[in-house]
């Protein structure tokens, strides 16, 4: 017992593993609650907060009464799905010895960070939602709009490999200096206890949710606990499945991350079926590609998605920060021009809410997802056997690429 439990700490988990055990439960979170695996709708929120803090009135935002501003992060089950993946996965980085705080030498990296993130949080909220709400668990919903998203994405990644490419934007490489041997040792006894500490006052908390008869709130913390340890333990990261791809036709990520897409897929239909819930679908317009353009775009020169962000930030990764706090004004801003410039009239309005399900029927609709993603998962497996490093290999050469 003591040794599966120190593989499970020590070593990274298999991607396909920690995706397939995600699409279930993401499917089990939204049968519960009827809502979604989601989290810049949260952070949207969380800066209507800060500005209602400075005595700005966002009650008029039309925004902001489209994704609602009930209560506060710590009442709504959209803030515990978030503060909850930060922190399940600090709890599992603390356990495993892995936090350690990282300046970038780079200083011009932390301003990067913060317009790659703002340029994301624009994208994703343009979009309706990121690449969880978008595509994770868009798709399992059988929502057009996440089609859509998902090209976008891959084209907005691809631009944005080109342009963290240019040697205006990578600069002059810093060096670093070596770790000092006795400050890790310290660290390596102390983690493993703070995780500890932190995993059963999270435990009290989601007990004491449950036994004061907020159950969704303690629902809400314990699925967003298990996210957290998922997207750590599989390093799970949205920016890797696009933006590998075209960088070094790596595909790992990409075929991981479809086939949690497509577990996903089954279980929701079932839990839509059983419960006959209706699923979340999202509108399909303008505003879907261009948001998921600049998504892609974005989260490359952040140099990381949502997920991404969240657990390399609690890794100690100083970079994530600006990202982070890029994605709330990134999103805020967009939240004020979605009326107040005229973003809604402009690439919304015309828009429609389209679900295959609508259309097709439950067989229909899960037989054609499961035939694009088995689709993509195929183009995935070729493009790394046949395009290493982005040049592209005759037969049998990329054997020799590593």
């Amino acid at each position: 017992m003591k040794h599966m439990l120190g593989k499970l700490l020590n070593n990274y988990w298999s991607p396909y593993a920690a995706m397939g055990i995600a699409g279930i439960l993401s499917a089990l979170y939204f049968g519960i609650t009827g809502t979604v695996w989601a989290v810049t709708g949260e952070f949207t929120r969380l800066g209507g907060h800060v500005l209602q803090l400075f005595g700005v009135d966002v009650s008029n935002w039309a925004y902001y009464g489209l994704i609602r501003m009930d209560g506060t992060t710590f009442s709504r089950t959209d803030g515990w799905i978030v503060w909850g993946m930060f922190i399940g996965a600090l709890i599992m980085i603390l356990l495993s010895n892995n936090f350690k705080v990282r300046v970038p030498k780079q200083k011009r990296r932390l301003l990067q960070g913060l317009i790659g993130g703002f340029i994301a949080g624009v994208g994703a909220r343009l979009a309706l939602g990121c690449n969880l709400a978008a595509l994770f668990t868009g798709v399992p919903q059988f929502s057009l709009h996440a089609w859509i998203f998902m090209i976008a994405t891959a084209i907005g990644t691809y631009a944005g490999v080109k342009i963290v490419n240019t040697r205006w934007w990578k600069g002059k490489p810093a060096l670093q200096k070596g770790n000092i041997a006795q400050s890790a040792a310290k660290a390596r006894k102390i983690q493993p206890i703070a995780g500890t500490v932190i995993a059963l006052l999270y435990a009290g908390l989601i007990v004491y949710f449950f036994i004061s008869g907020r159950t969704m709130l303690g629902v809400a913390a314990l699925f967003g606990a298990a996210f957290g340890i998922l997207i750590e333990r599989g390093q799970i990261c949205f920016t890797s499945a696009f933006r590998d791809l075209w960088i070094s036709g790596r595909a790992t990520m990409t075929k991981a991350i479809t086939v949690g897409m497509a577990i996903s897929s089954v279980a929701t239909l079932l839990i839509i079926l059983f419960y006959g819930l209706d699923p979340i679908t999202k509108i399909a317009a303008p505003s879907t590609f261009i948001g998921g353009v600049l998504f892609g775009i974005g989260i490359v020169l952040a140099g990381g998605c949502e997920t991404g962000m969240m657990y390399r930030l609690m890794e100690g990764q100083v970079v994530f920060l600006p990202v982070f706090i890029g994605n709330i004004i990134g999103a805020t801003a967009l939240a004020y021009a979605w009326d107040h410039l005229g973003v809604y009239n402009a690439l919304v309005q015309g828009g429609a809410k389209i679900n295959l399900l609508t259309i097709m029927g439950p067989a229909g609709a899960l037989l054609l997802t499961l035939i694009l993603l088995g689709i993509g998962y195929a183009v995935a497996v070729y493009w790394q056997k046949n395009y290493r490093f982005g040049v592209g290999f005759k037969k049998g050469d990329y054997k020799n690429v590593g």
